[in-house]
């Protein structure tokens, strides 16, 4: 077993990988920026060490910065949690020269599924489904038309190395194509530092559905059910994640999982992934991309099947094989995770900052957070605005909706502005509770339409 581990992170990952490793009896390392020195991770960890000043681009982004603190540590291994180097593979080989484990997948898979392109190349060699679209990435505007005229519009554009629902425009007709594309390639230029576009098929009423996958560094490669992340923002954020996707047949259930194990194992993957797919009206299903990492909804698989993620990364990393083949995962209940940010909703969703003078977490039976916050902390305008995330289990999915209607009821955060009030809209909302919905429930919500 790994001995000494740094947390390349902050915020609710950063304690849940900090928790884990002292389960595990590892000593947990802790990076954080001066706007950061007060926040939980610092505190819970083992050790602390400053990386820089507020901005990610000082402290959580800076590489020298981040290895340096590995070296000084002494750490074994690295957990990059989610976001920042969790999927650059520069990261892992950085650290593999070092001598220090990375508590992911090899390179290789990082950056066969970074890329779009690529990953689609890989979904189609390993027979998964994909949506009609280009080949690969698409150099220009007029480019973009003629294979959107070939498939037919509705169209998405896509960022190669996009991801958190960056660079991504849905286009309906040729005449906004070309406005659309200089706004999407900017983001993605921003964000990603590449602005090379892919053009899909948009699949109209969809459900975004994804498939938990494990591998260890025998061979051994699993699925672990899915997850229904339909409820996202305006900006294809993800708001409310459930497990599983309760409608979902067990036929297509199995199908999308052998597919998704096909599709990792083609690359050679290792530890935690998600192979990520859109499903129609009809149960087909299509792959979207592949995230090498954690995600920040897997707490709902883990209500439903059992299985500790973050301990079995850091397992798996240690050398030990997988405790259980394919055949011995069950899925029991209802798991739903919604996320709390320190947002107004009543002000577009724009970013509050402040501290927080009060903090009621709801508490009870089948009731999960995970959360950084507590009454005292300043949130800084320099991050993520995810302050928690509430994750409720019931038998039924219909027990888990009534559990999480009741706990965002009780909670109360004071000082700052979140997005509870909006949450406990949508969450009574009868199309919500009945399960009617897809990817573009919010839009209808957000106008009145949802009912």
């Amino acid at each position: 077993m790994l001995t000494k581990v740094l947390i390349a992170n902050r915020g609710e990952i950063a304690c849940r990988a900090i928790r884990a490793c002292r389960e595990l009896g590892i000593k947990s390392v802790a990076i954080y920026s001066e706007a950061d020195r007060e926040s939980l991770h610092v505190k819970l960890a083992d050790e602390a060490i400053c990386v820089g000043a507020g901005t990610n681009a000082d402290s959580y982004l800076n590489l020298a910065n981040v290895l340096m603190a590995t070296q000084i540590s002494g750490a074994e291994a690295v957990h990059p949690g989610y976001g920042y180097f969790s999927e650059r593979a520069n990261f892992a080989v950085a650290l593999e020269s070092l001598g220090v484990k990375f508590i992911g997948p090899p390179t290789g898979a990082i950056e066969a599924m970074g890329d779009k392109a690529s990953a689609k190349k890989a979904a189609v060699a390993a027979d998964c489904p994909v949506v009609p679209g280009s080949d690969g990435p698409v150099a220009t505007d007029a480019e973009a038309i003629q294979v959107a005229e070939e498939i037919g519009y509705p169209v998405l554009l896509k960022a190669v190395a996009g991801g958190g629902g960056r660079g991504i425009r849905r286009v309906n007709n040729s005449e906004e194509l070309s406005g659309l594309w200089k706004m999407a390639t900017a983001e993605a230029q921003a964000s990603f530092g590449s602005g090379e576009m892919l053009v899909e098929k948009f699949v109209i009423n969809p459900r975004h559905v994804e498939i938990q996958v494990f591998g260890d560094t025998f061979g051994n490669m699993v699925y672990l059910g899915e997850r229904e992340c339909s409820i996202q923002n305006l900006r294809h954020q993800k708001l409310v994640e459930e497990a599983p996707y309760a409608d979902l047949p067990a036929e297509v259930r199995k199908k999308m999982g052998e597919a998704a194990v096909r599709v990792a194992s083609s690359v050679g993957y290792q530890n935690a992934g998600t192979v990520e797919f859109l499903v129609d009206t009809e149960f087909n299903f299509y792959f979207l991309e592949m995230n090498t990492r954690l995600q920040v909804e897997h707490p709902v698989t883990e209500e439903i099947t059992g299985i500790d993620l973050m301990q079995l990364m850091l397992r798996t990393t240690s050398g030990e094989k997988l405790p259980f083949t394919q055949e011995d995962i069950t899925l029991k209940g209802h798991a739903i995770e919604a996320r709390i940010t320190a947002q107004d909703p009543d002000n577009d969703f724009s970013p509050s900052t402040g501290k927080i003078t009060g903090w009621r977490a709801p508490m009870g039976r089948g009731v999960r957070m995970e959360s950084h916050c507590y009454a005292g902390l300043t949130v800084t305008p320099f991050y993520d605005p995810l302050l928690a995330k509430l994750i409720v289990r019931g038998e039924t999915r219909a027990e888990a909706v009534s559990k999480l209607q009741a706990a965002l009821h009780e909670f109360e955060v004071e000082g700052i502005a979140t997005n509870i009030p909006f949450l406990r809209r949508l969450a009574a909302t009868p199309s919500y509770v009945e399960g009617n919905f897809d990817t573009g429930f919010i839009p209808k919500f957000l106008d009145g339409e949802a009912v």
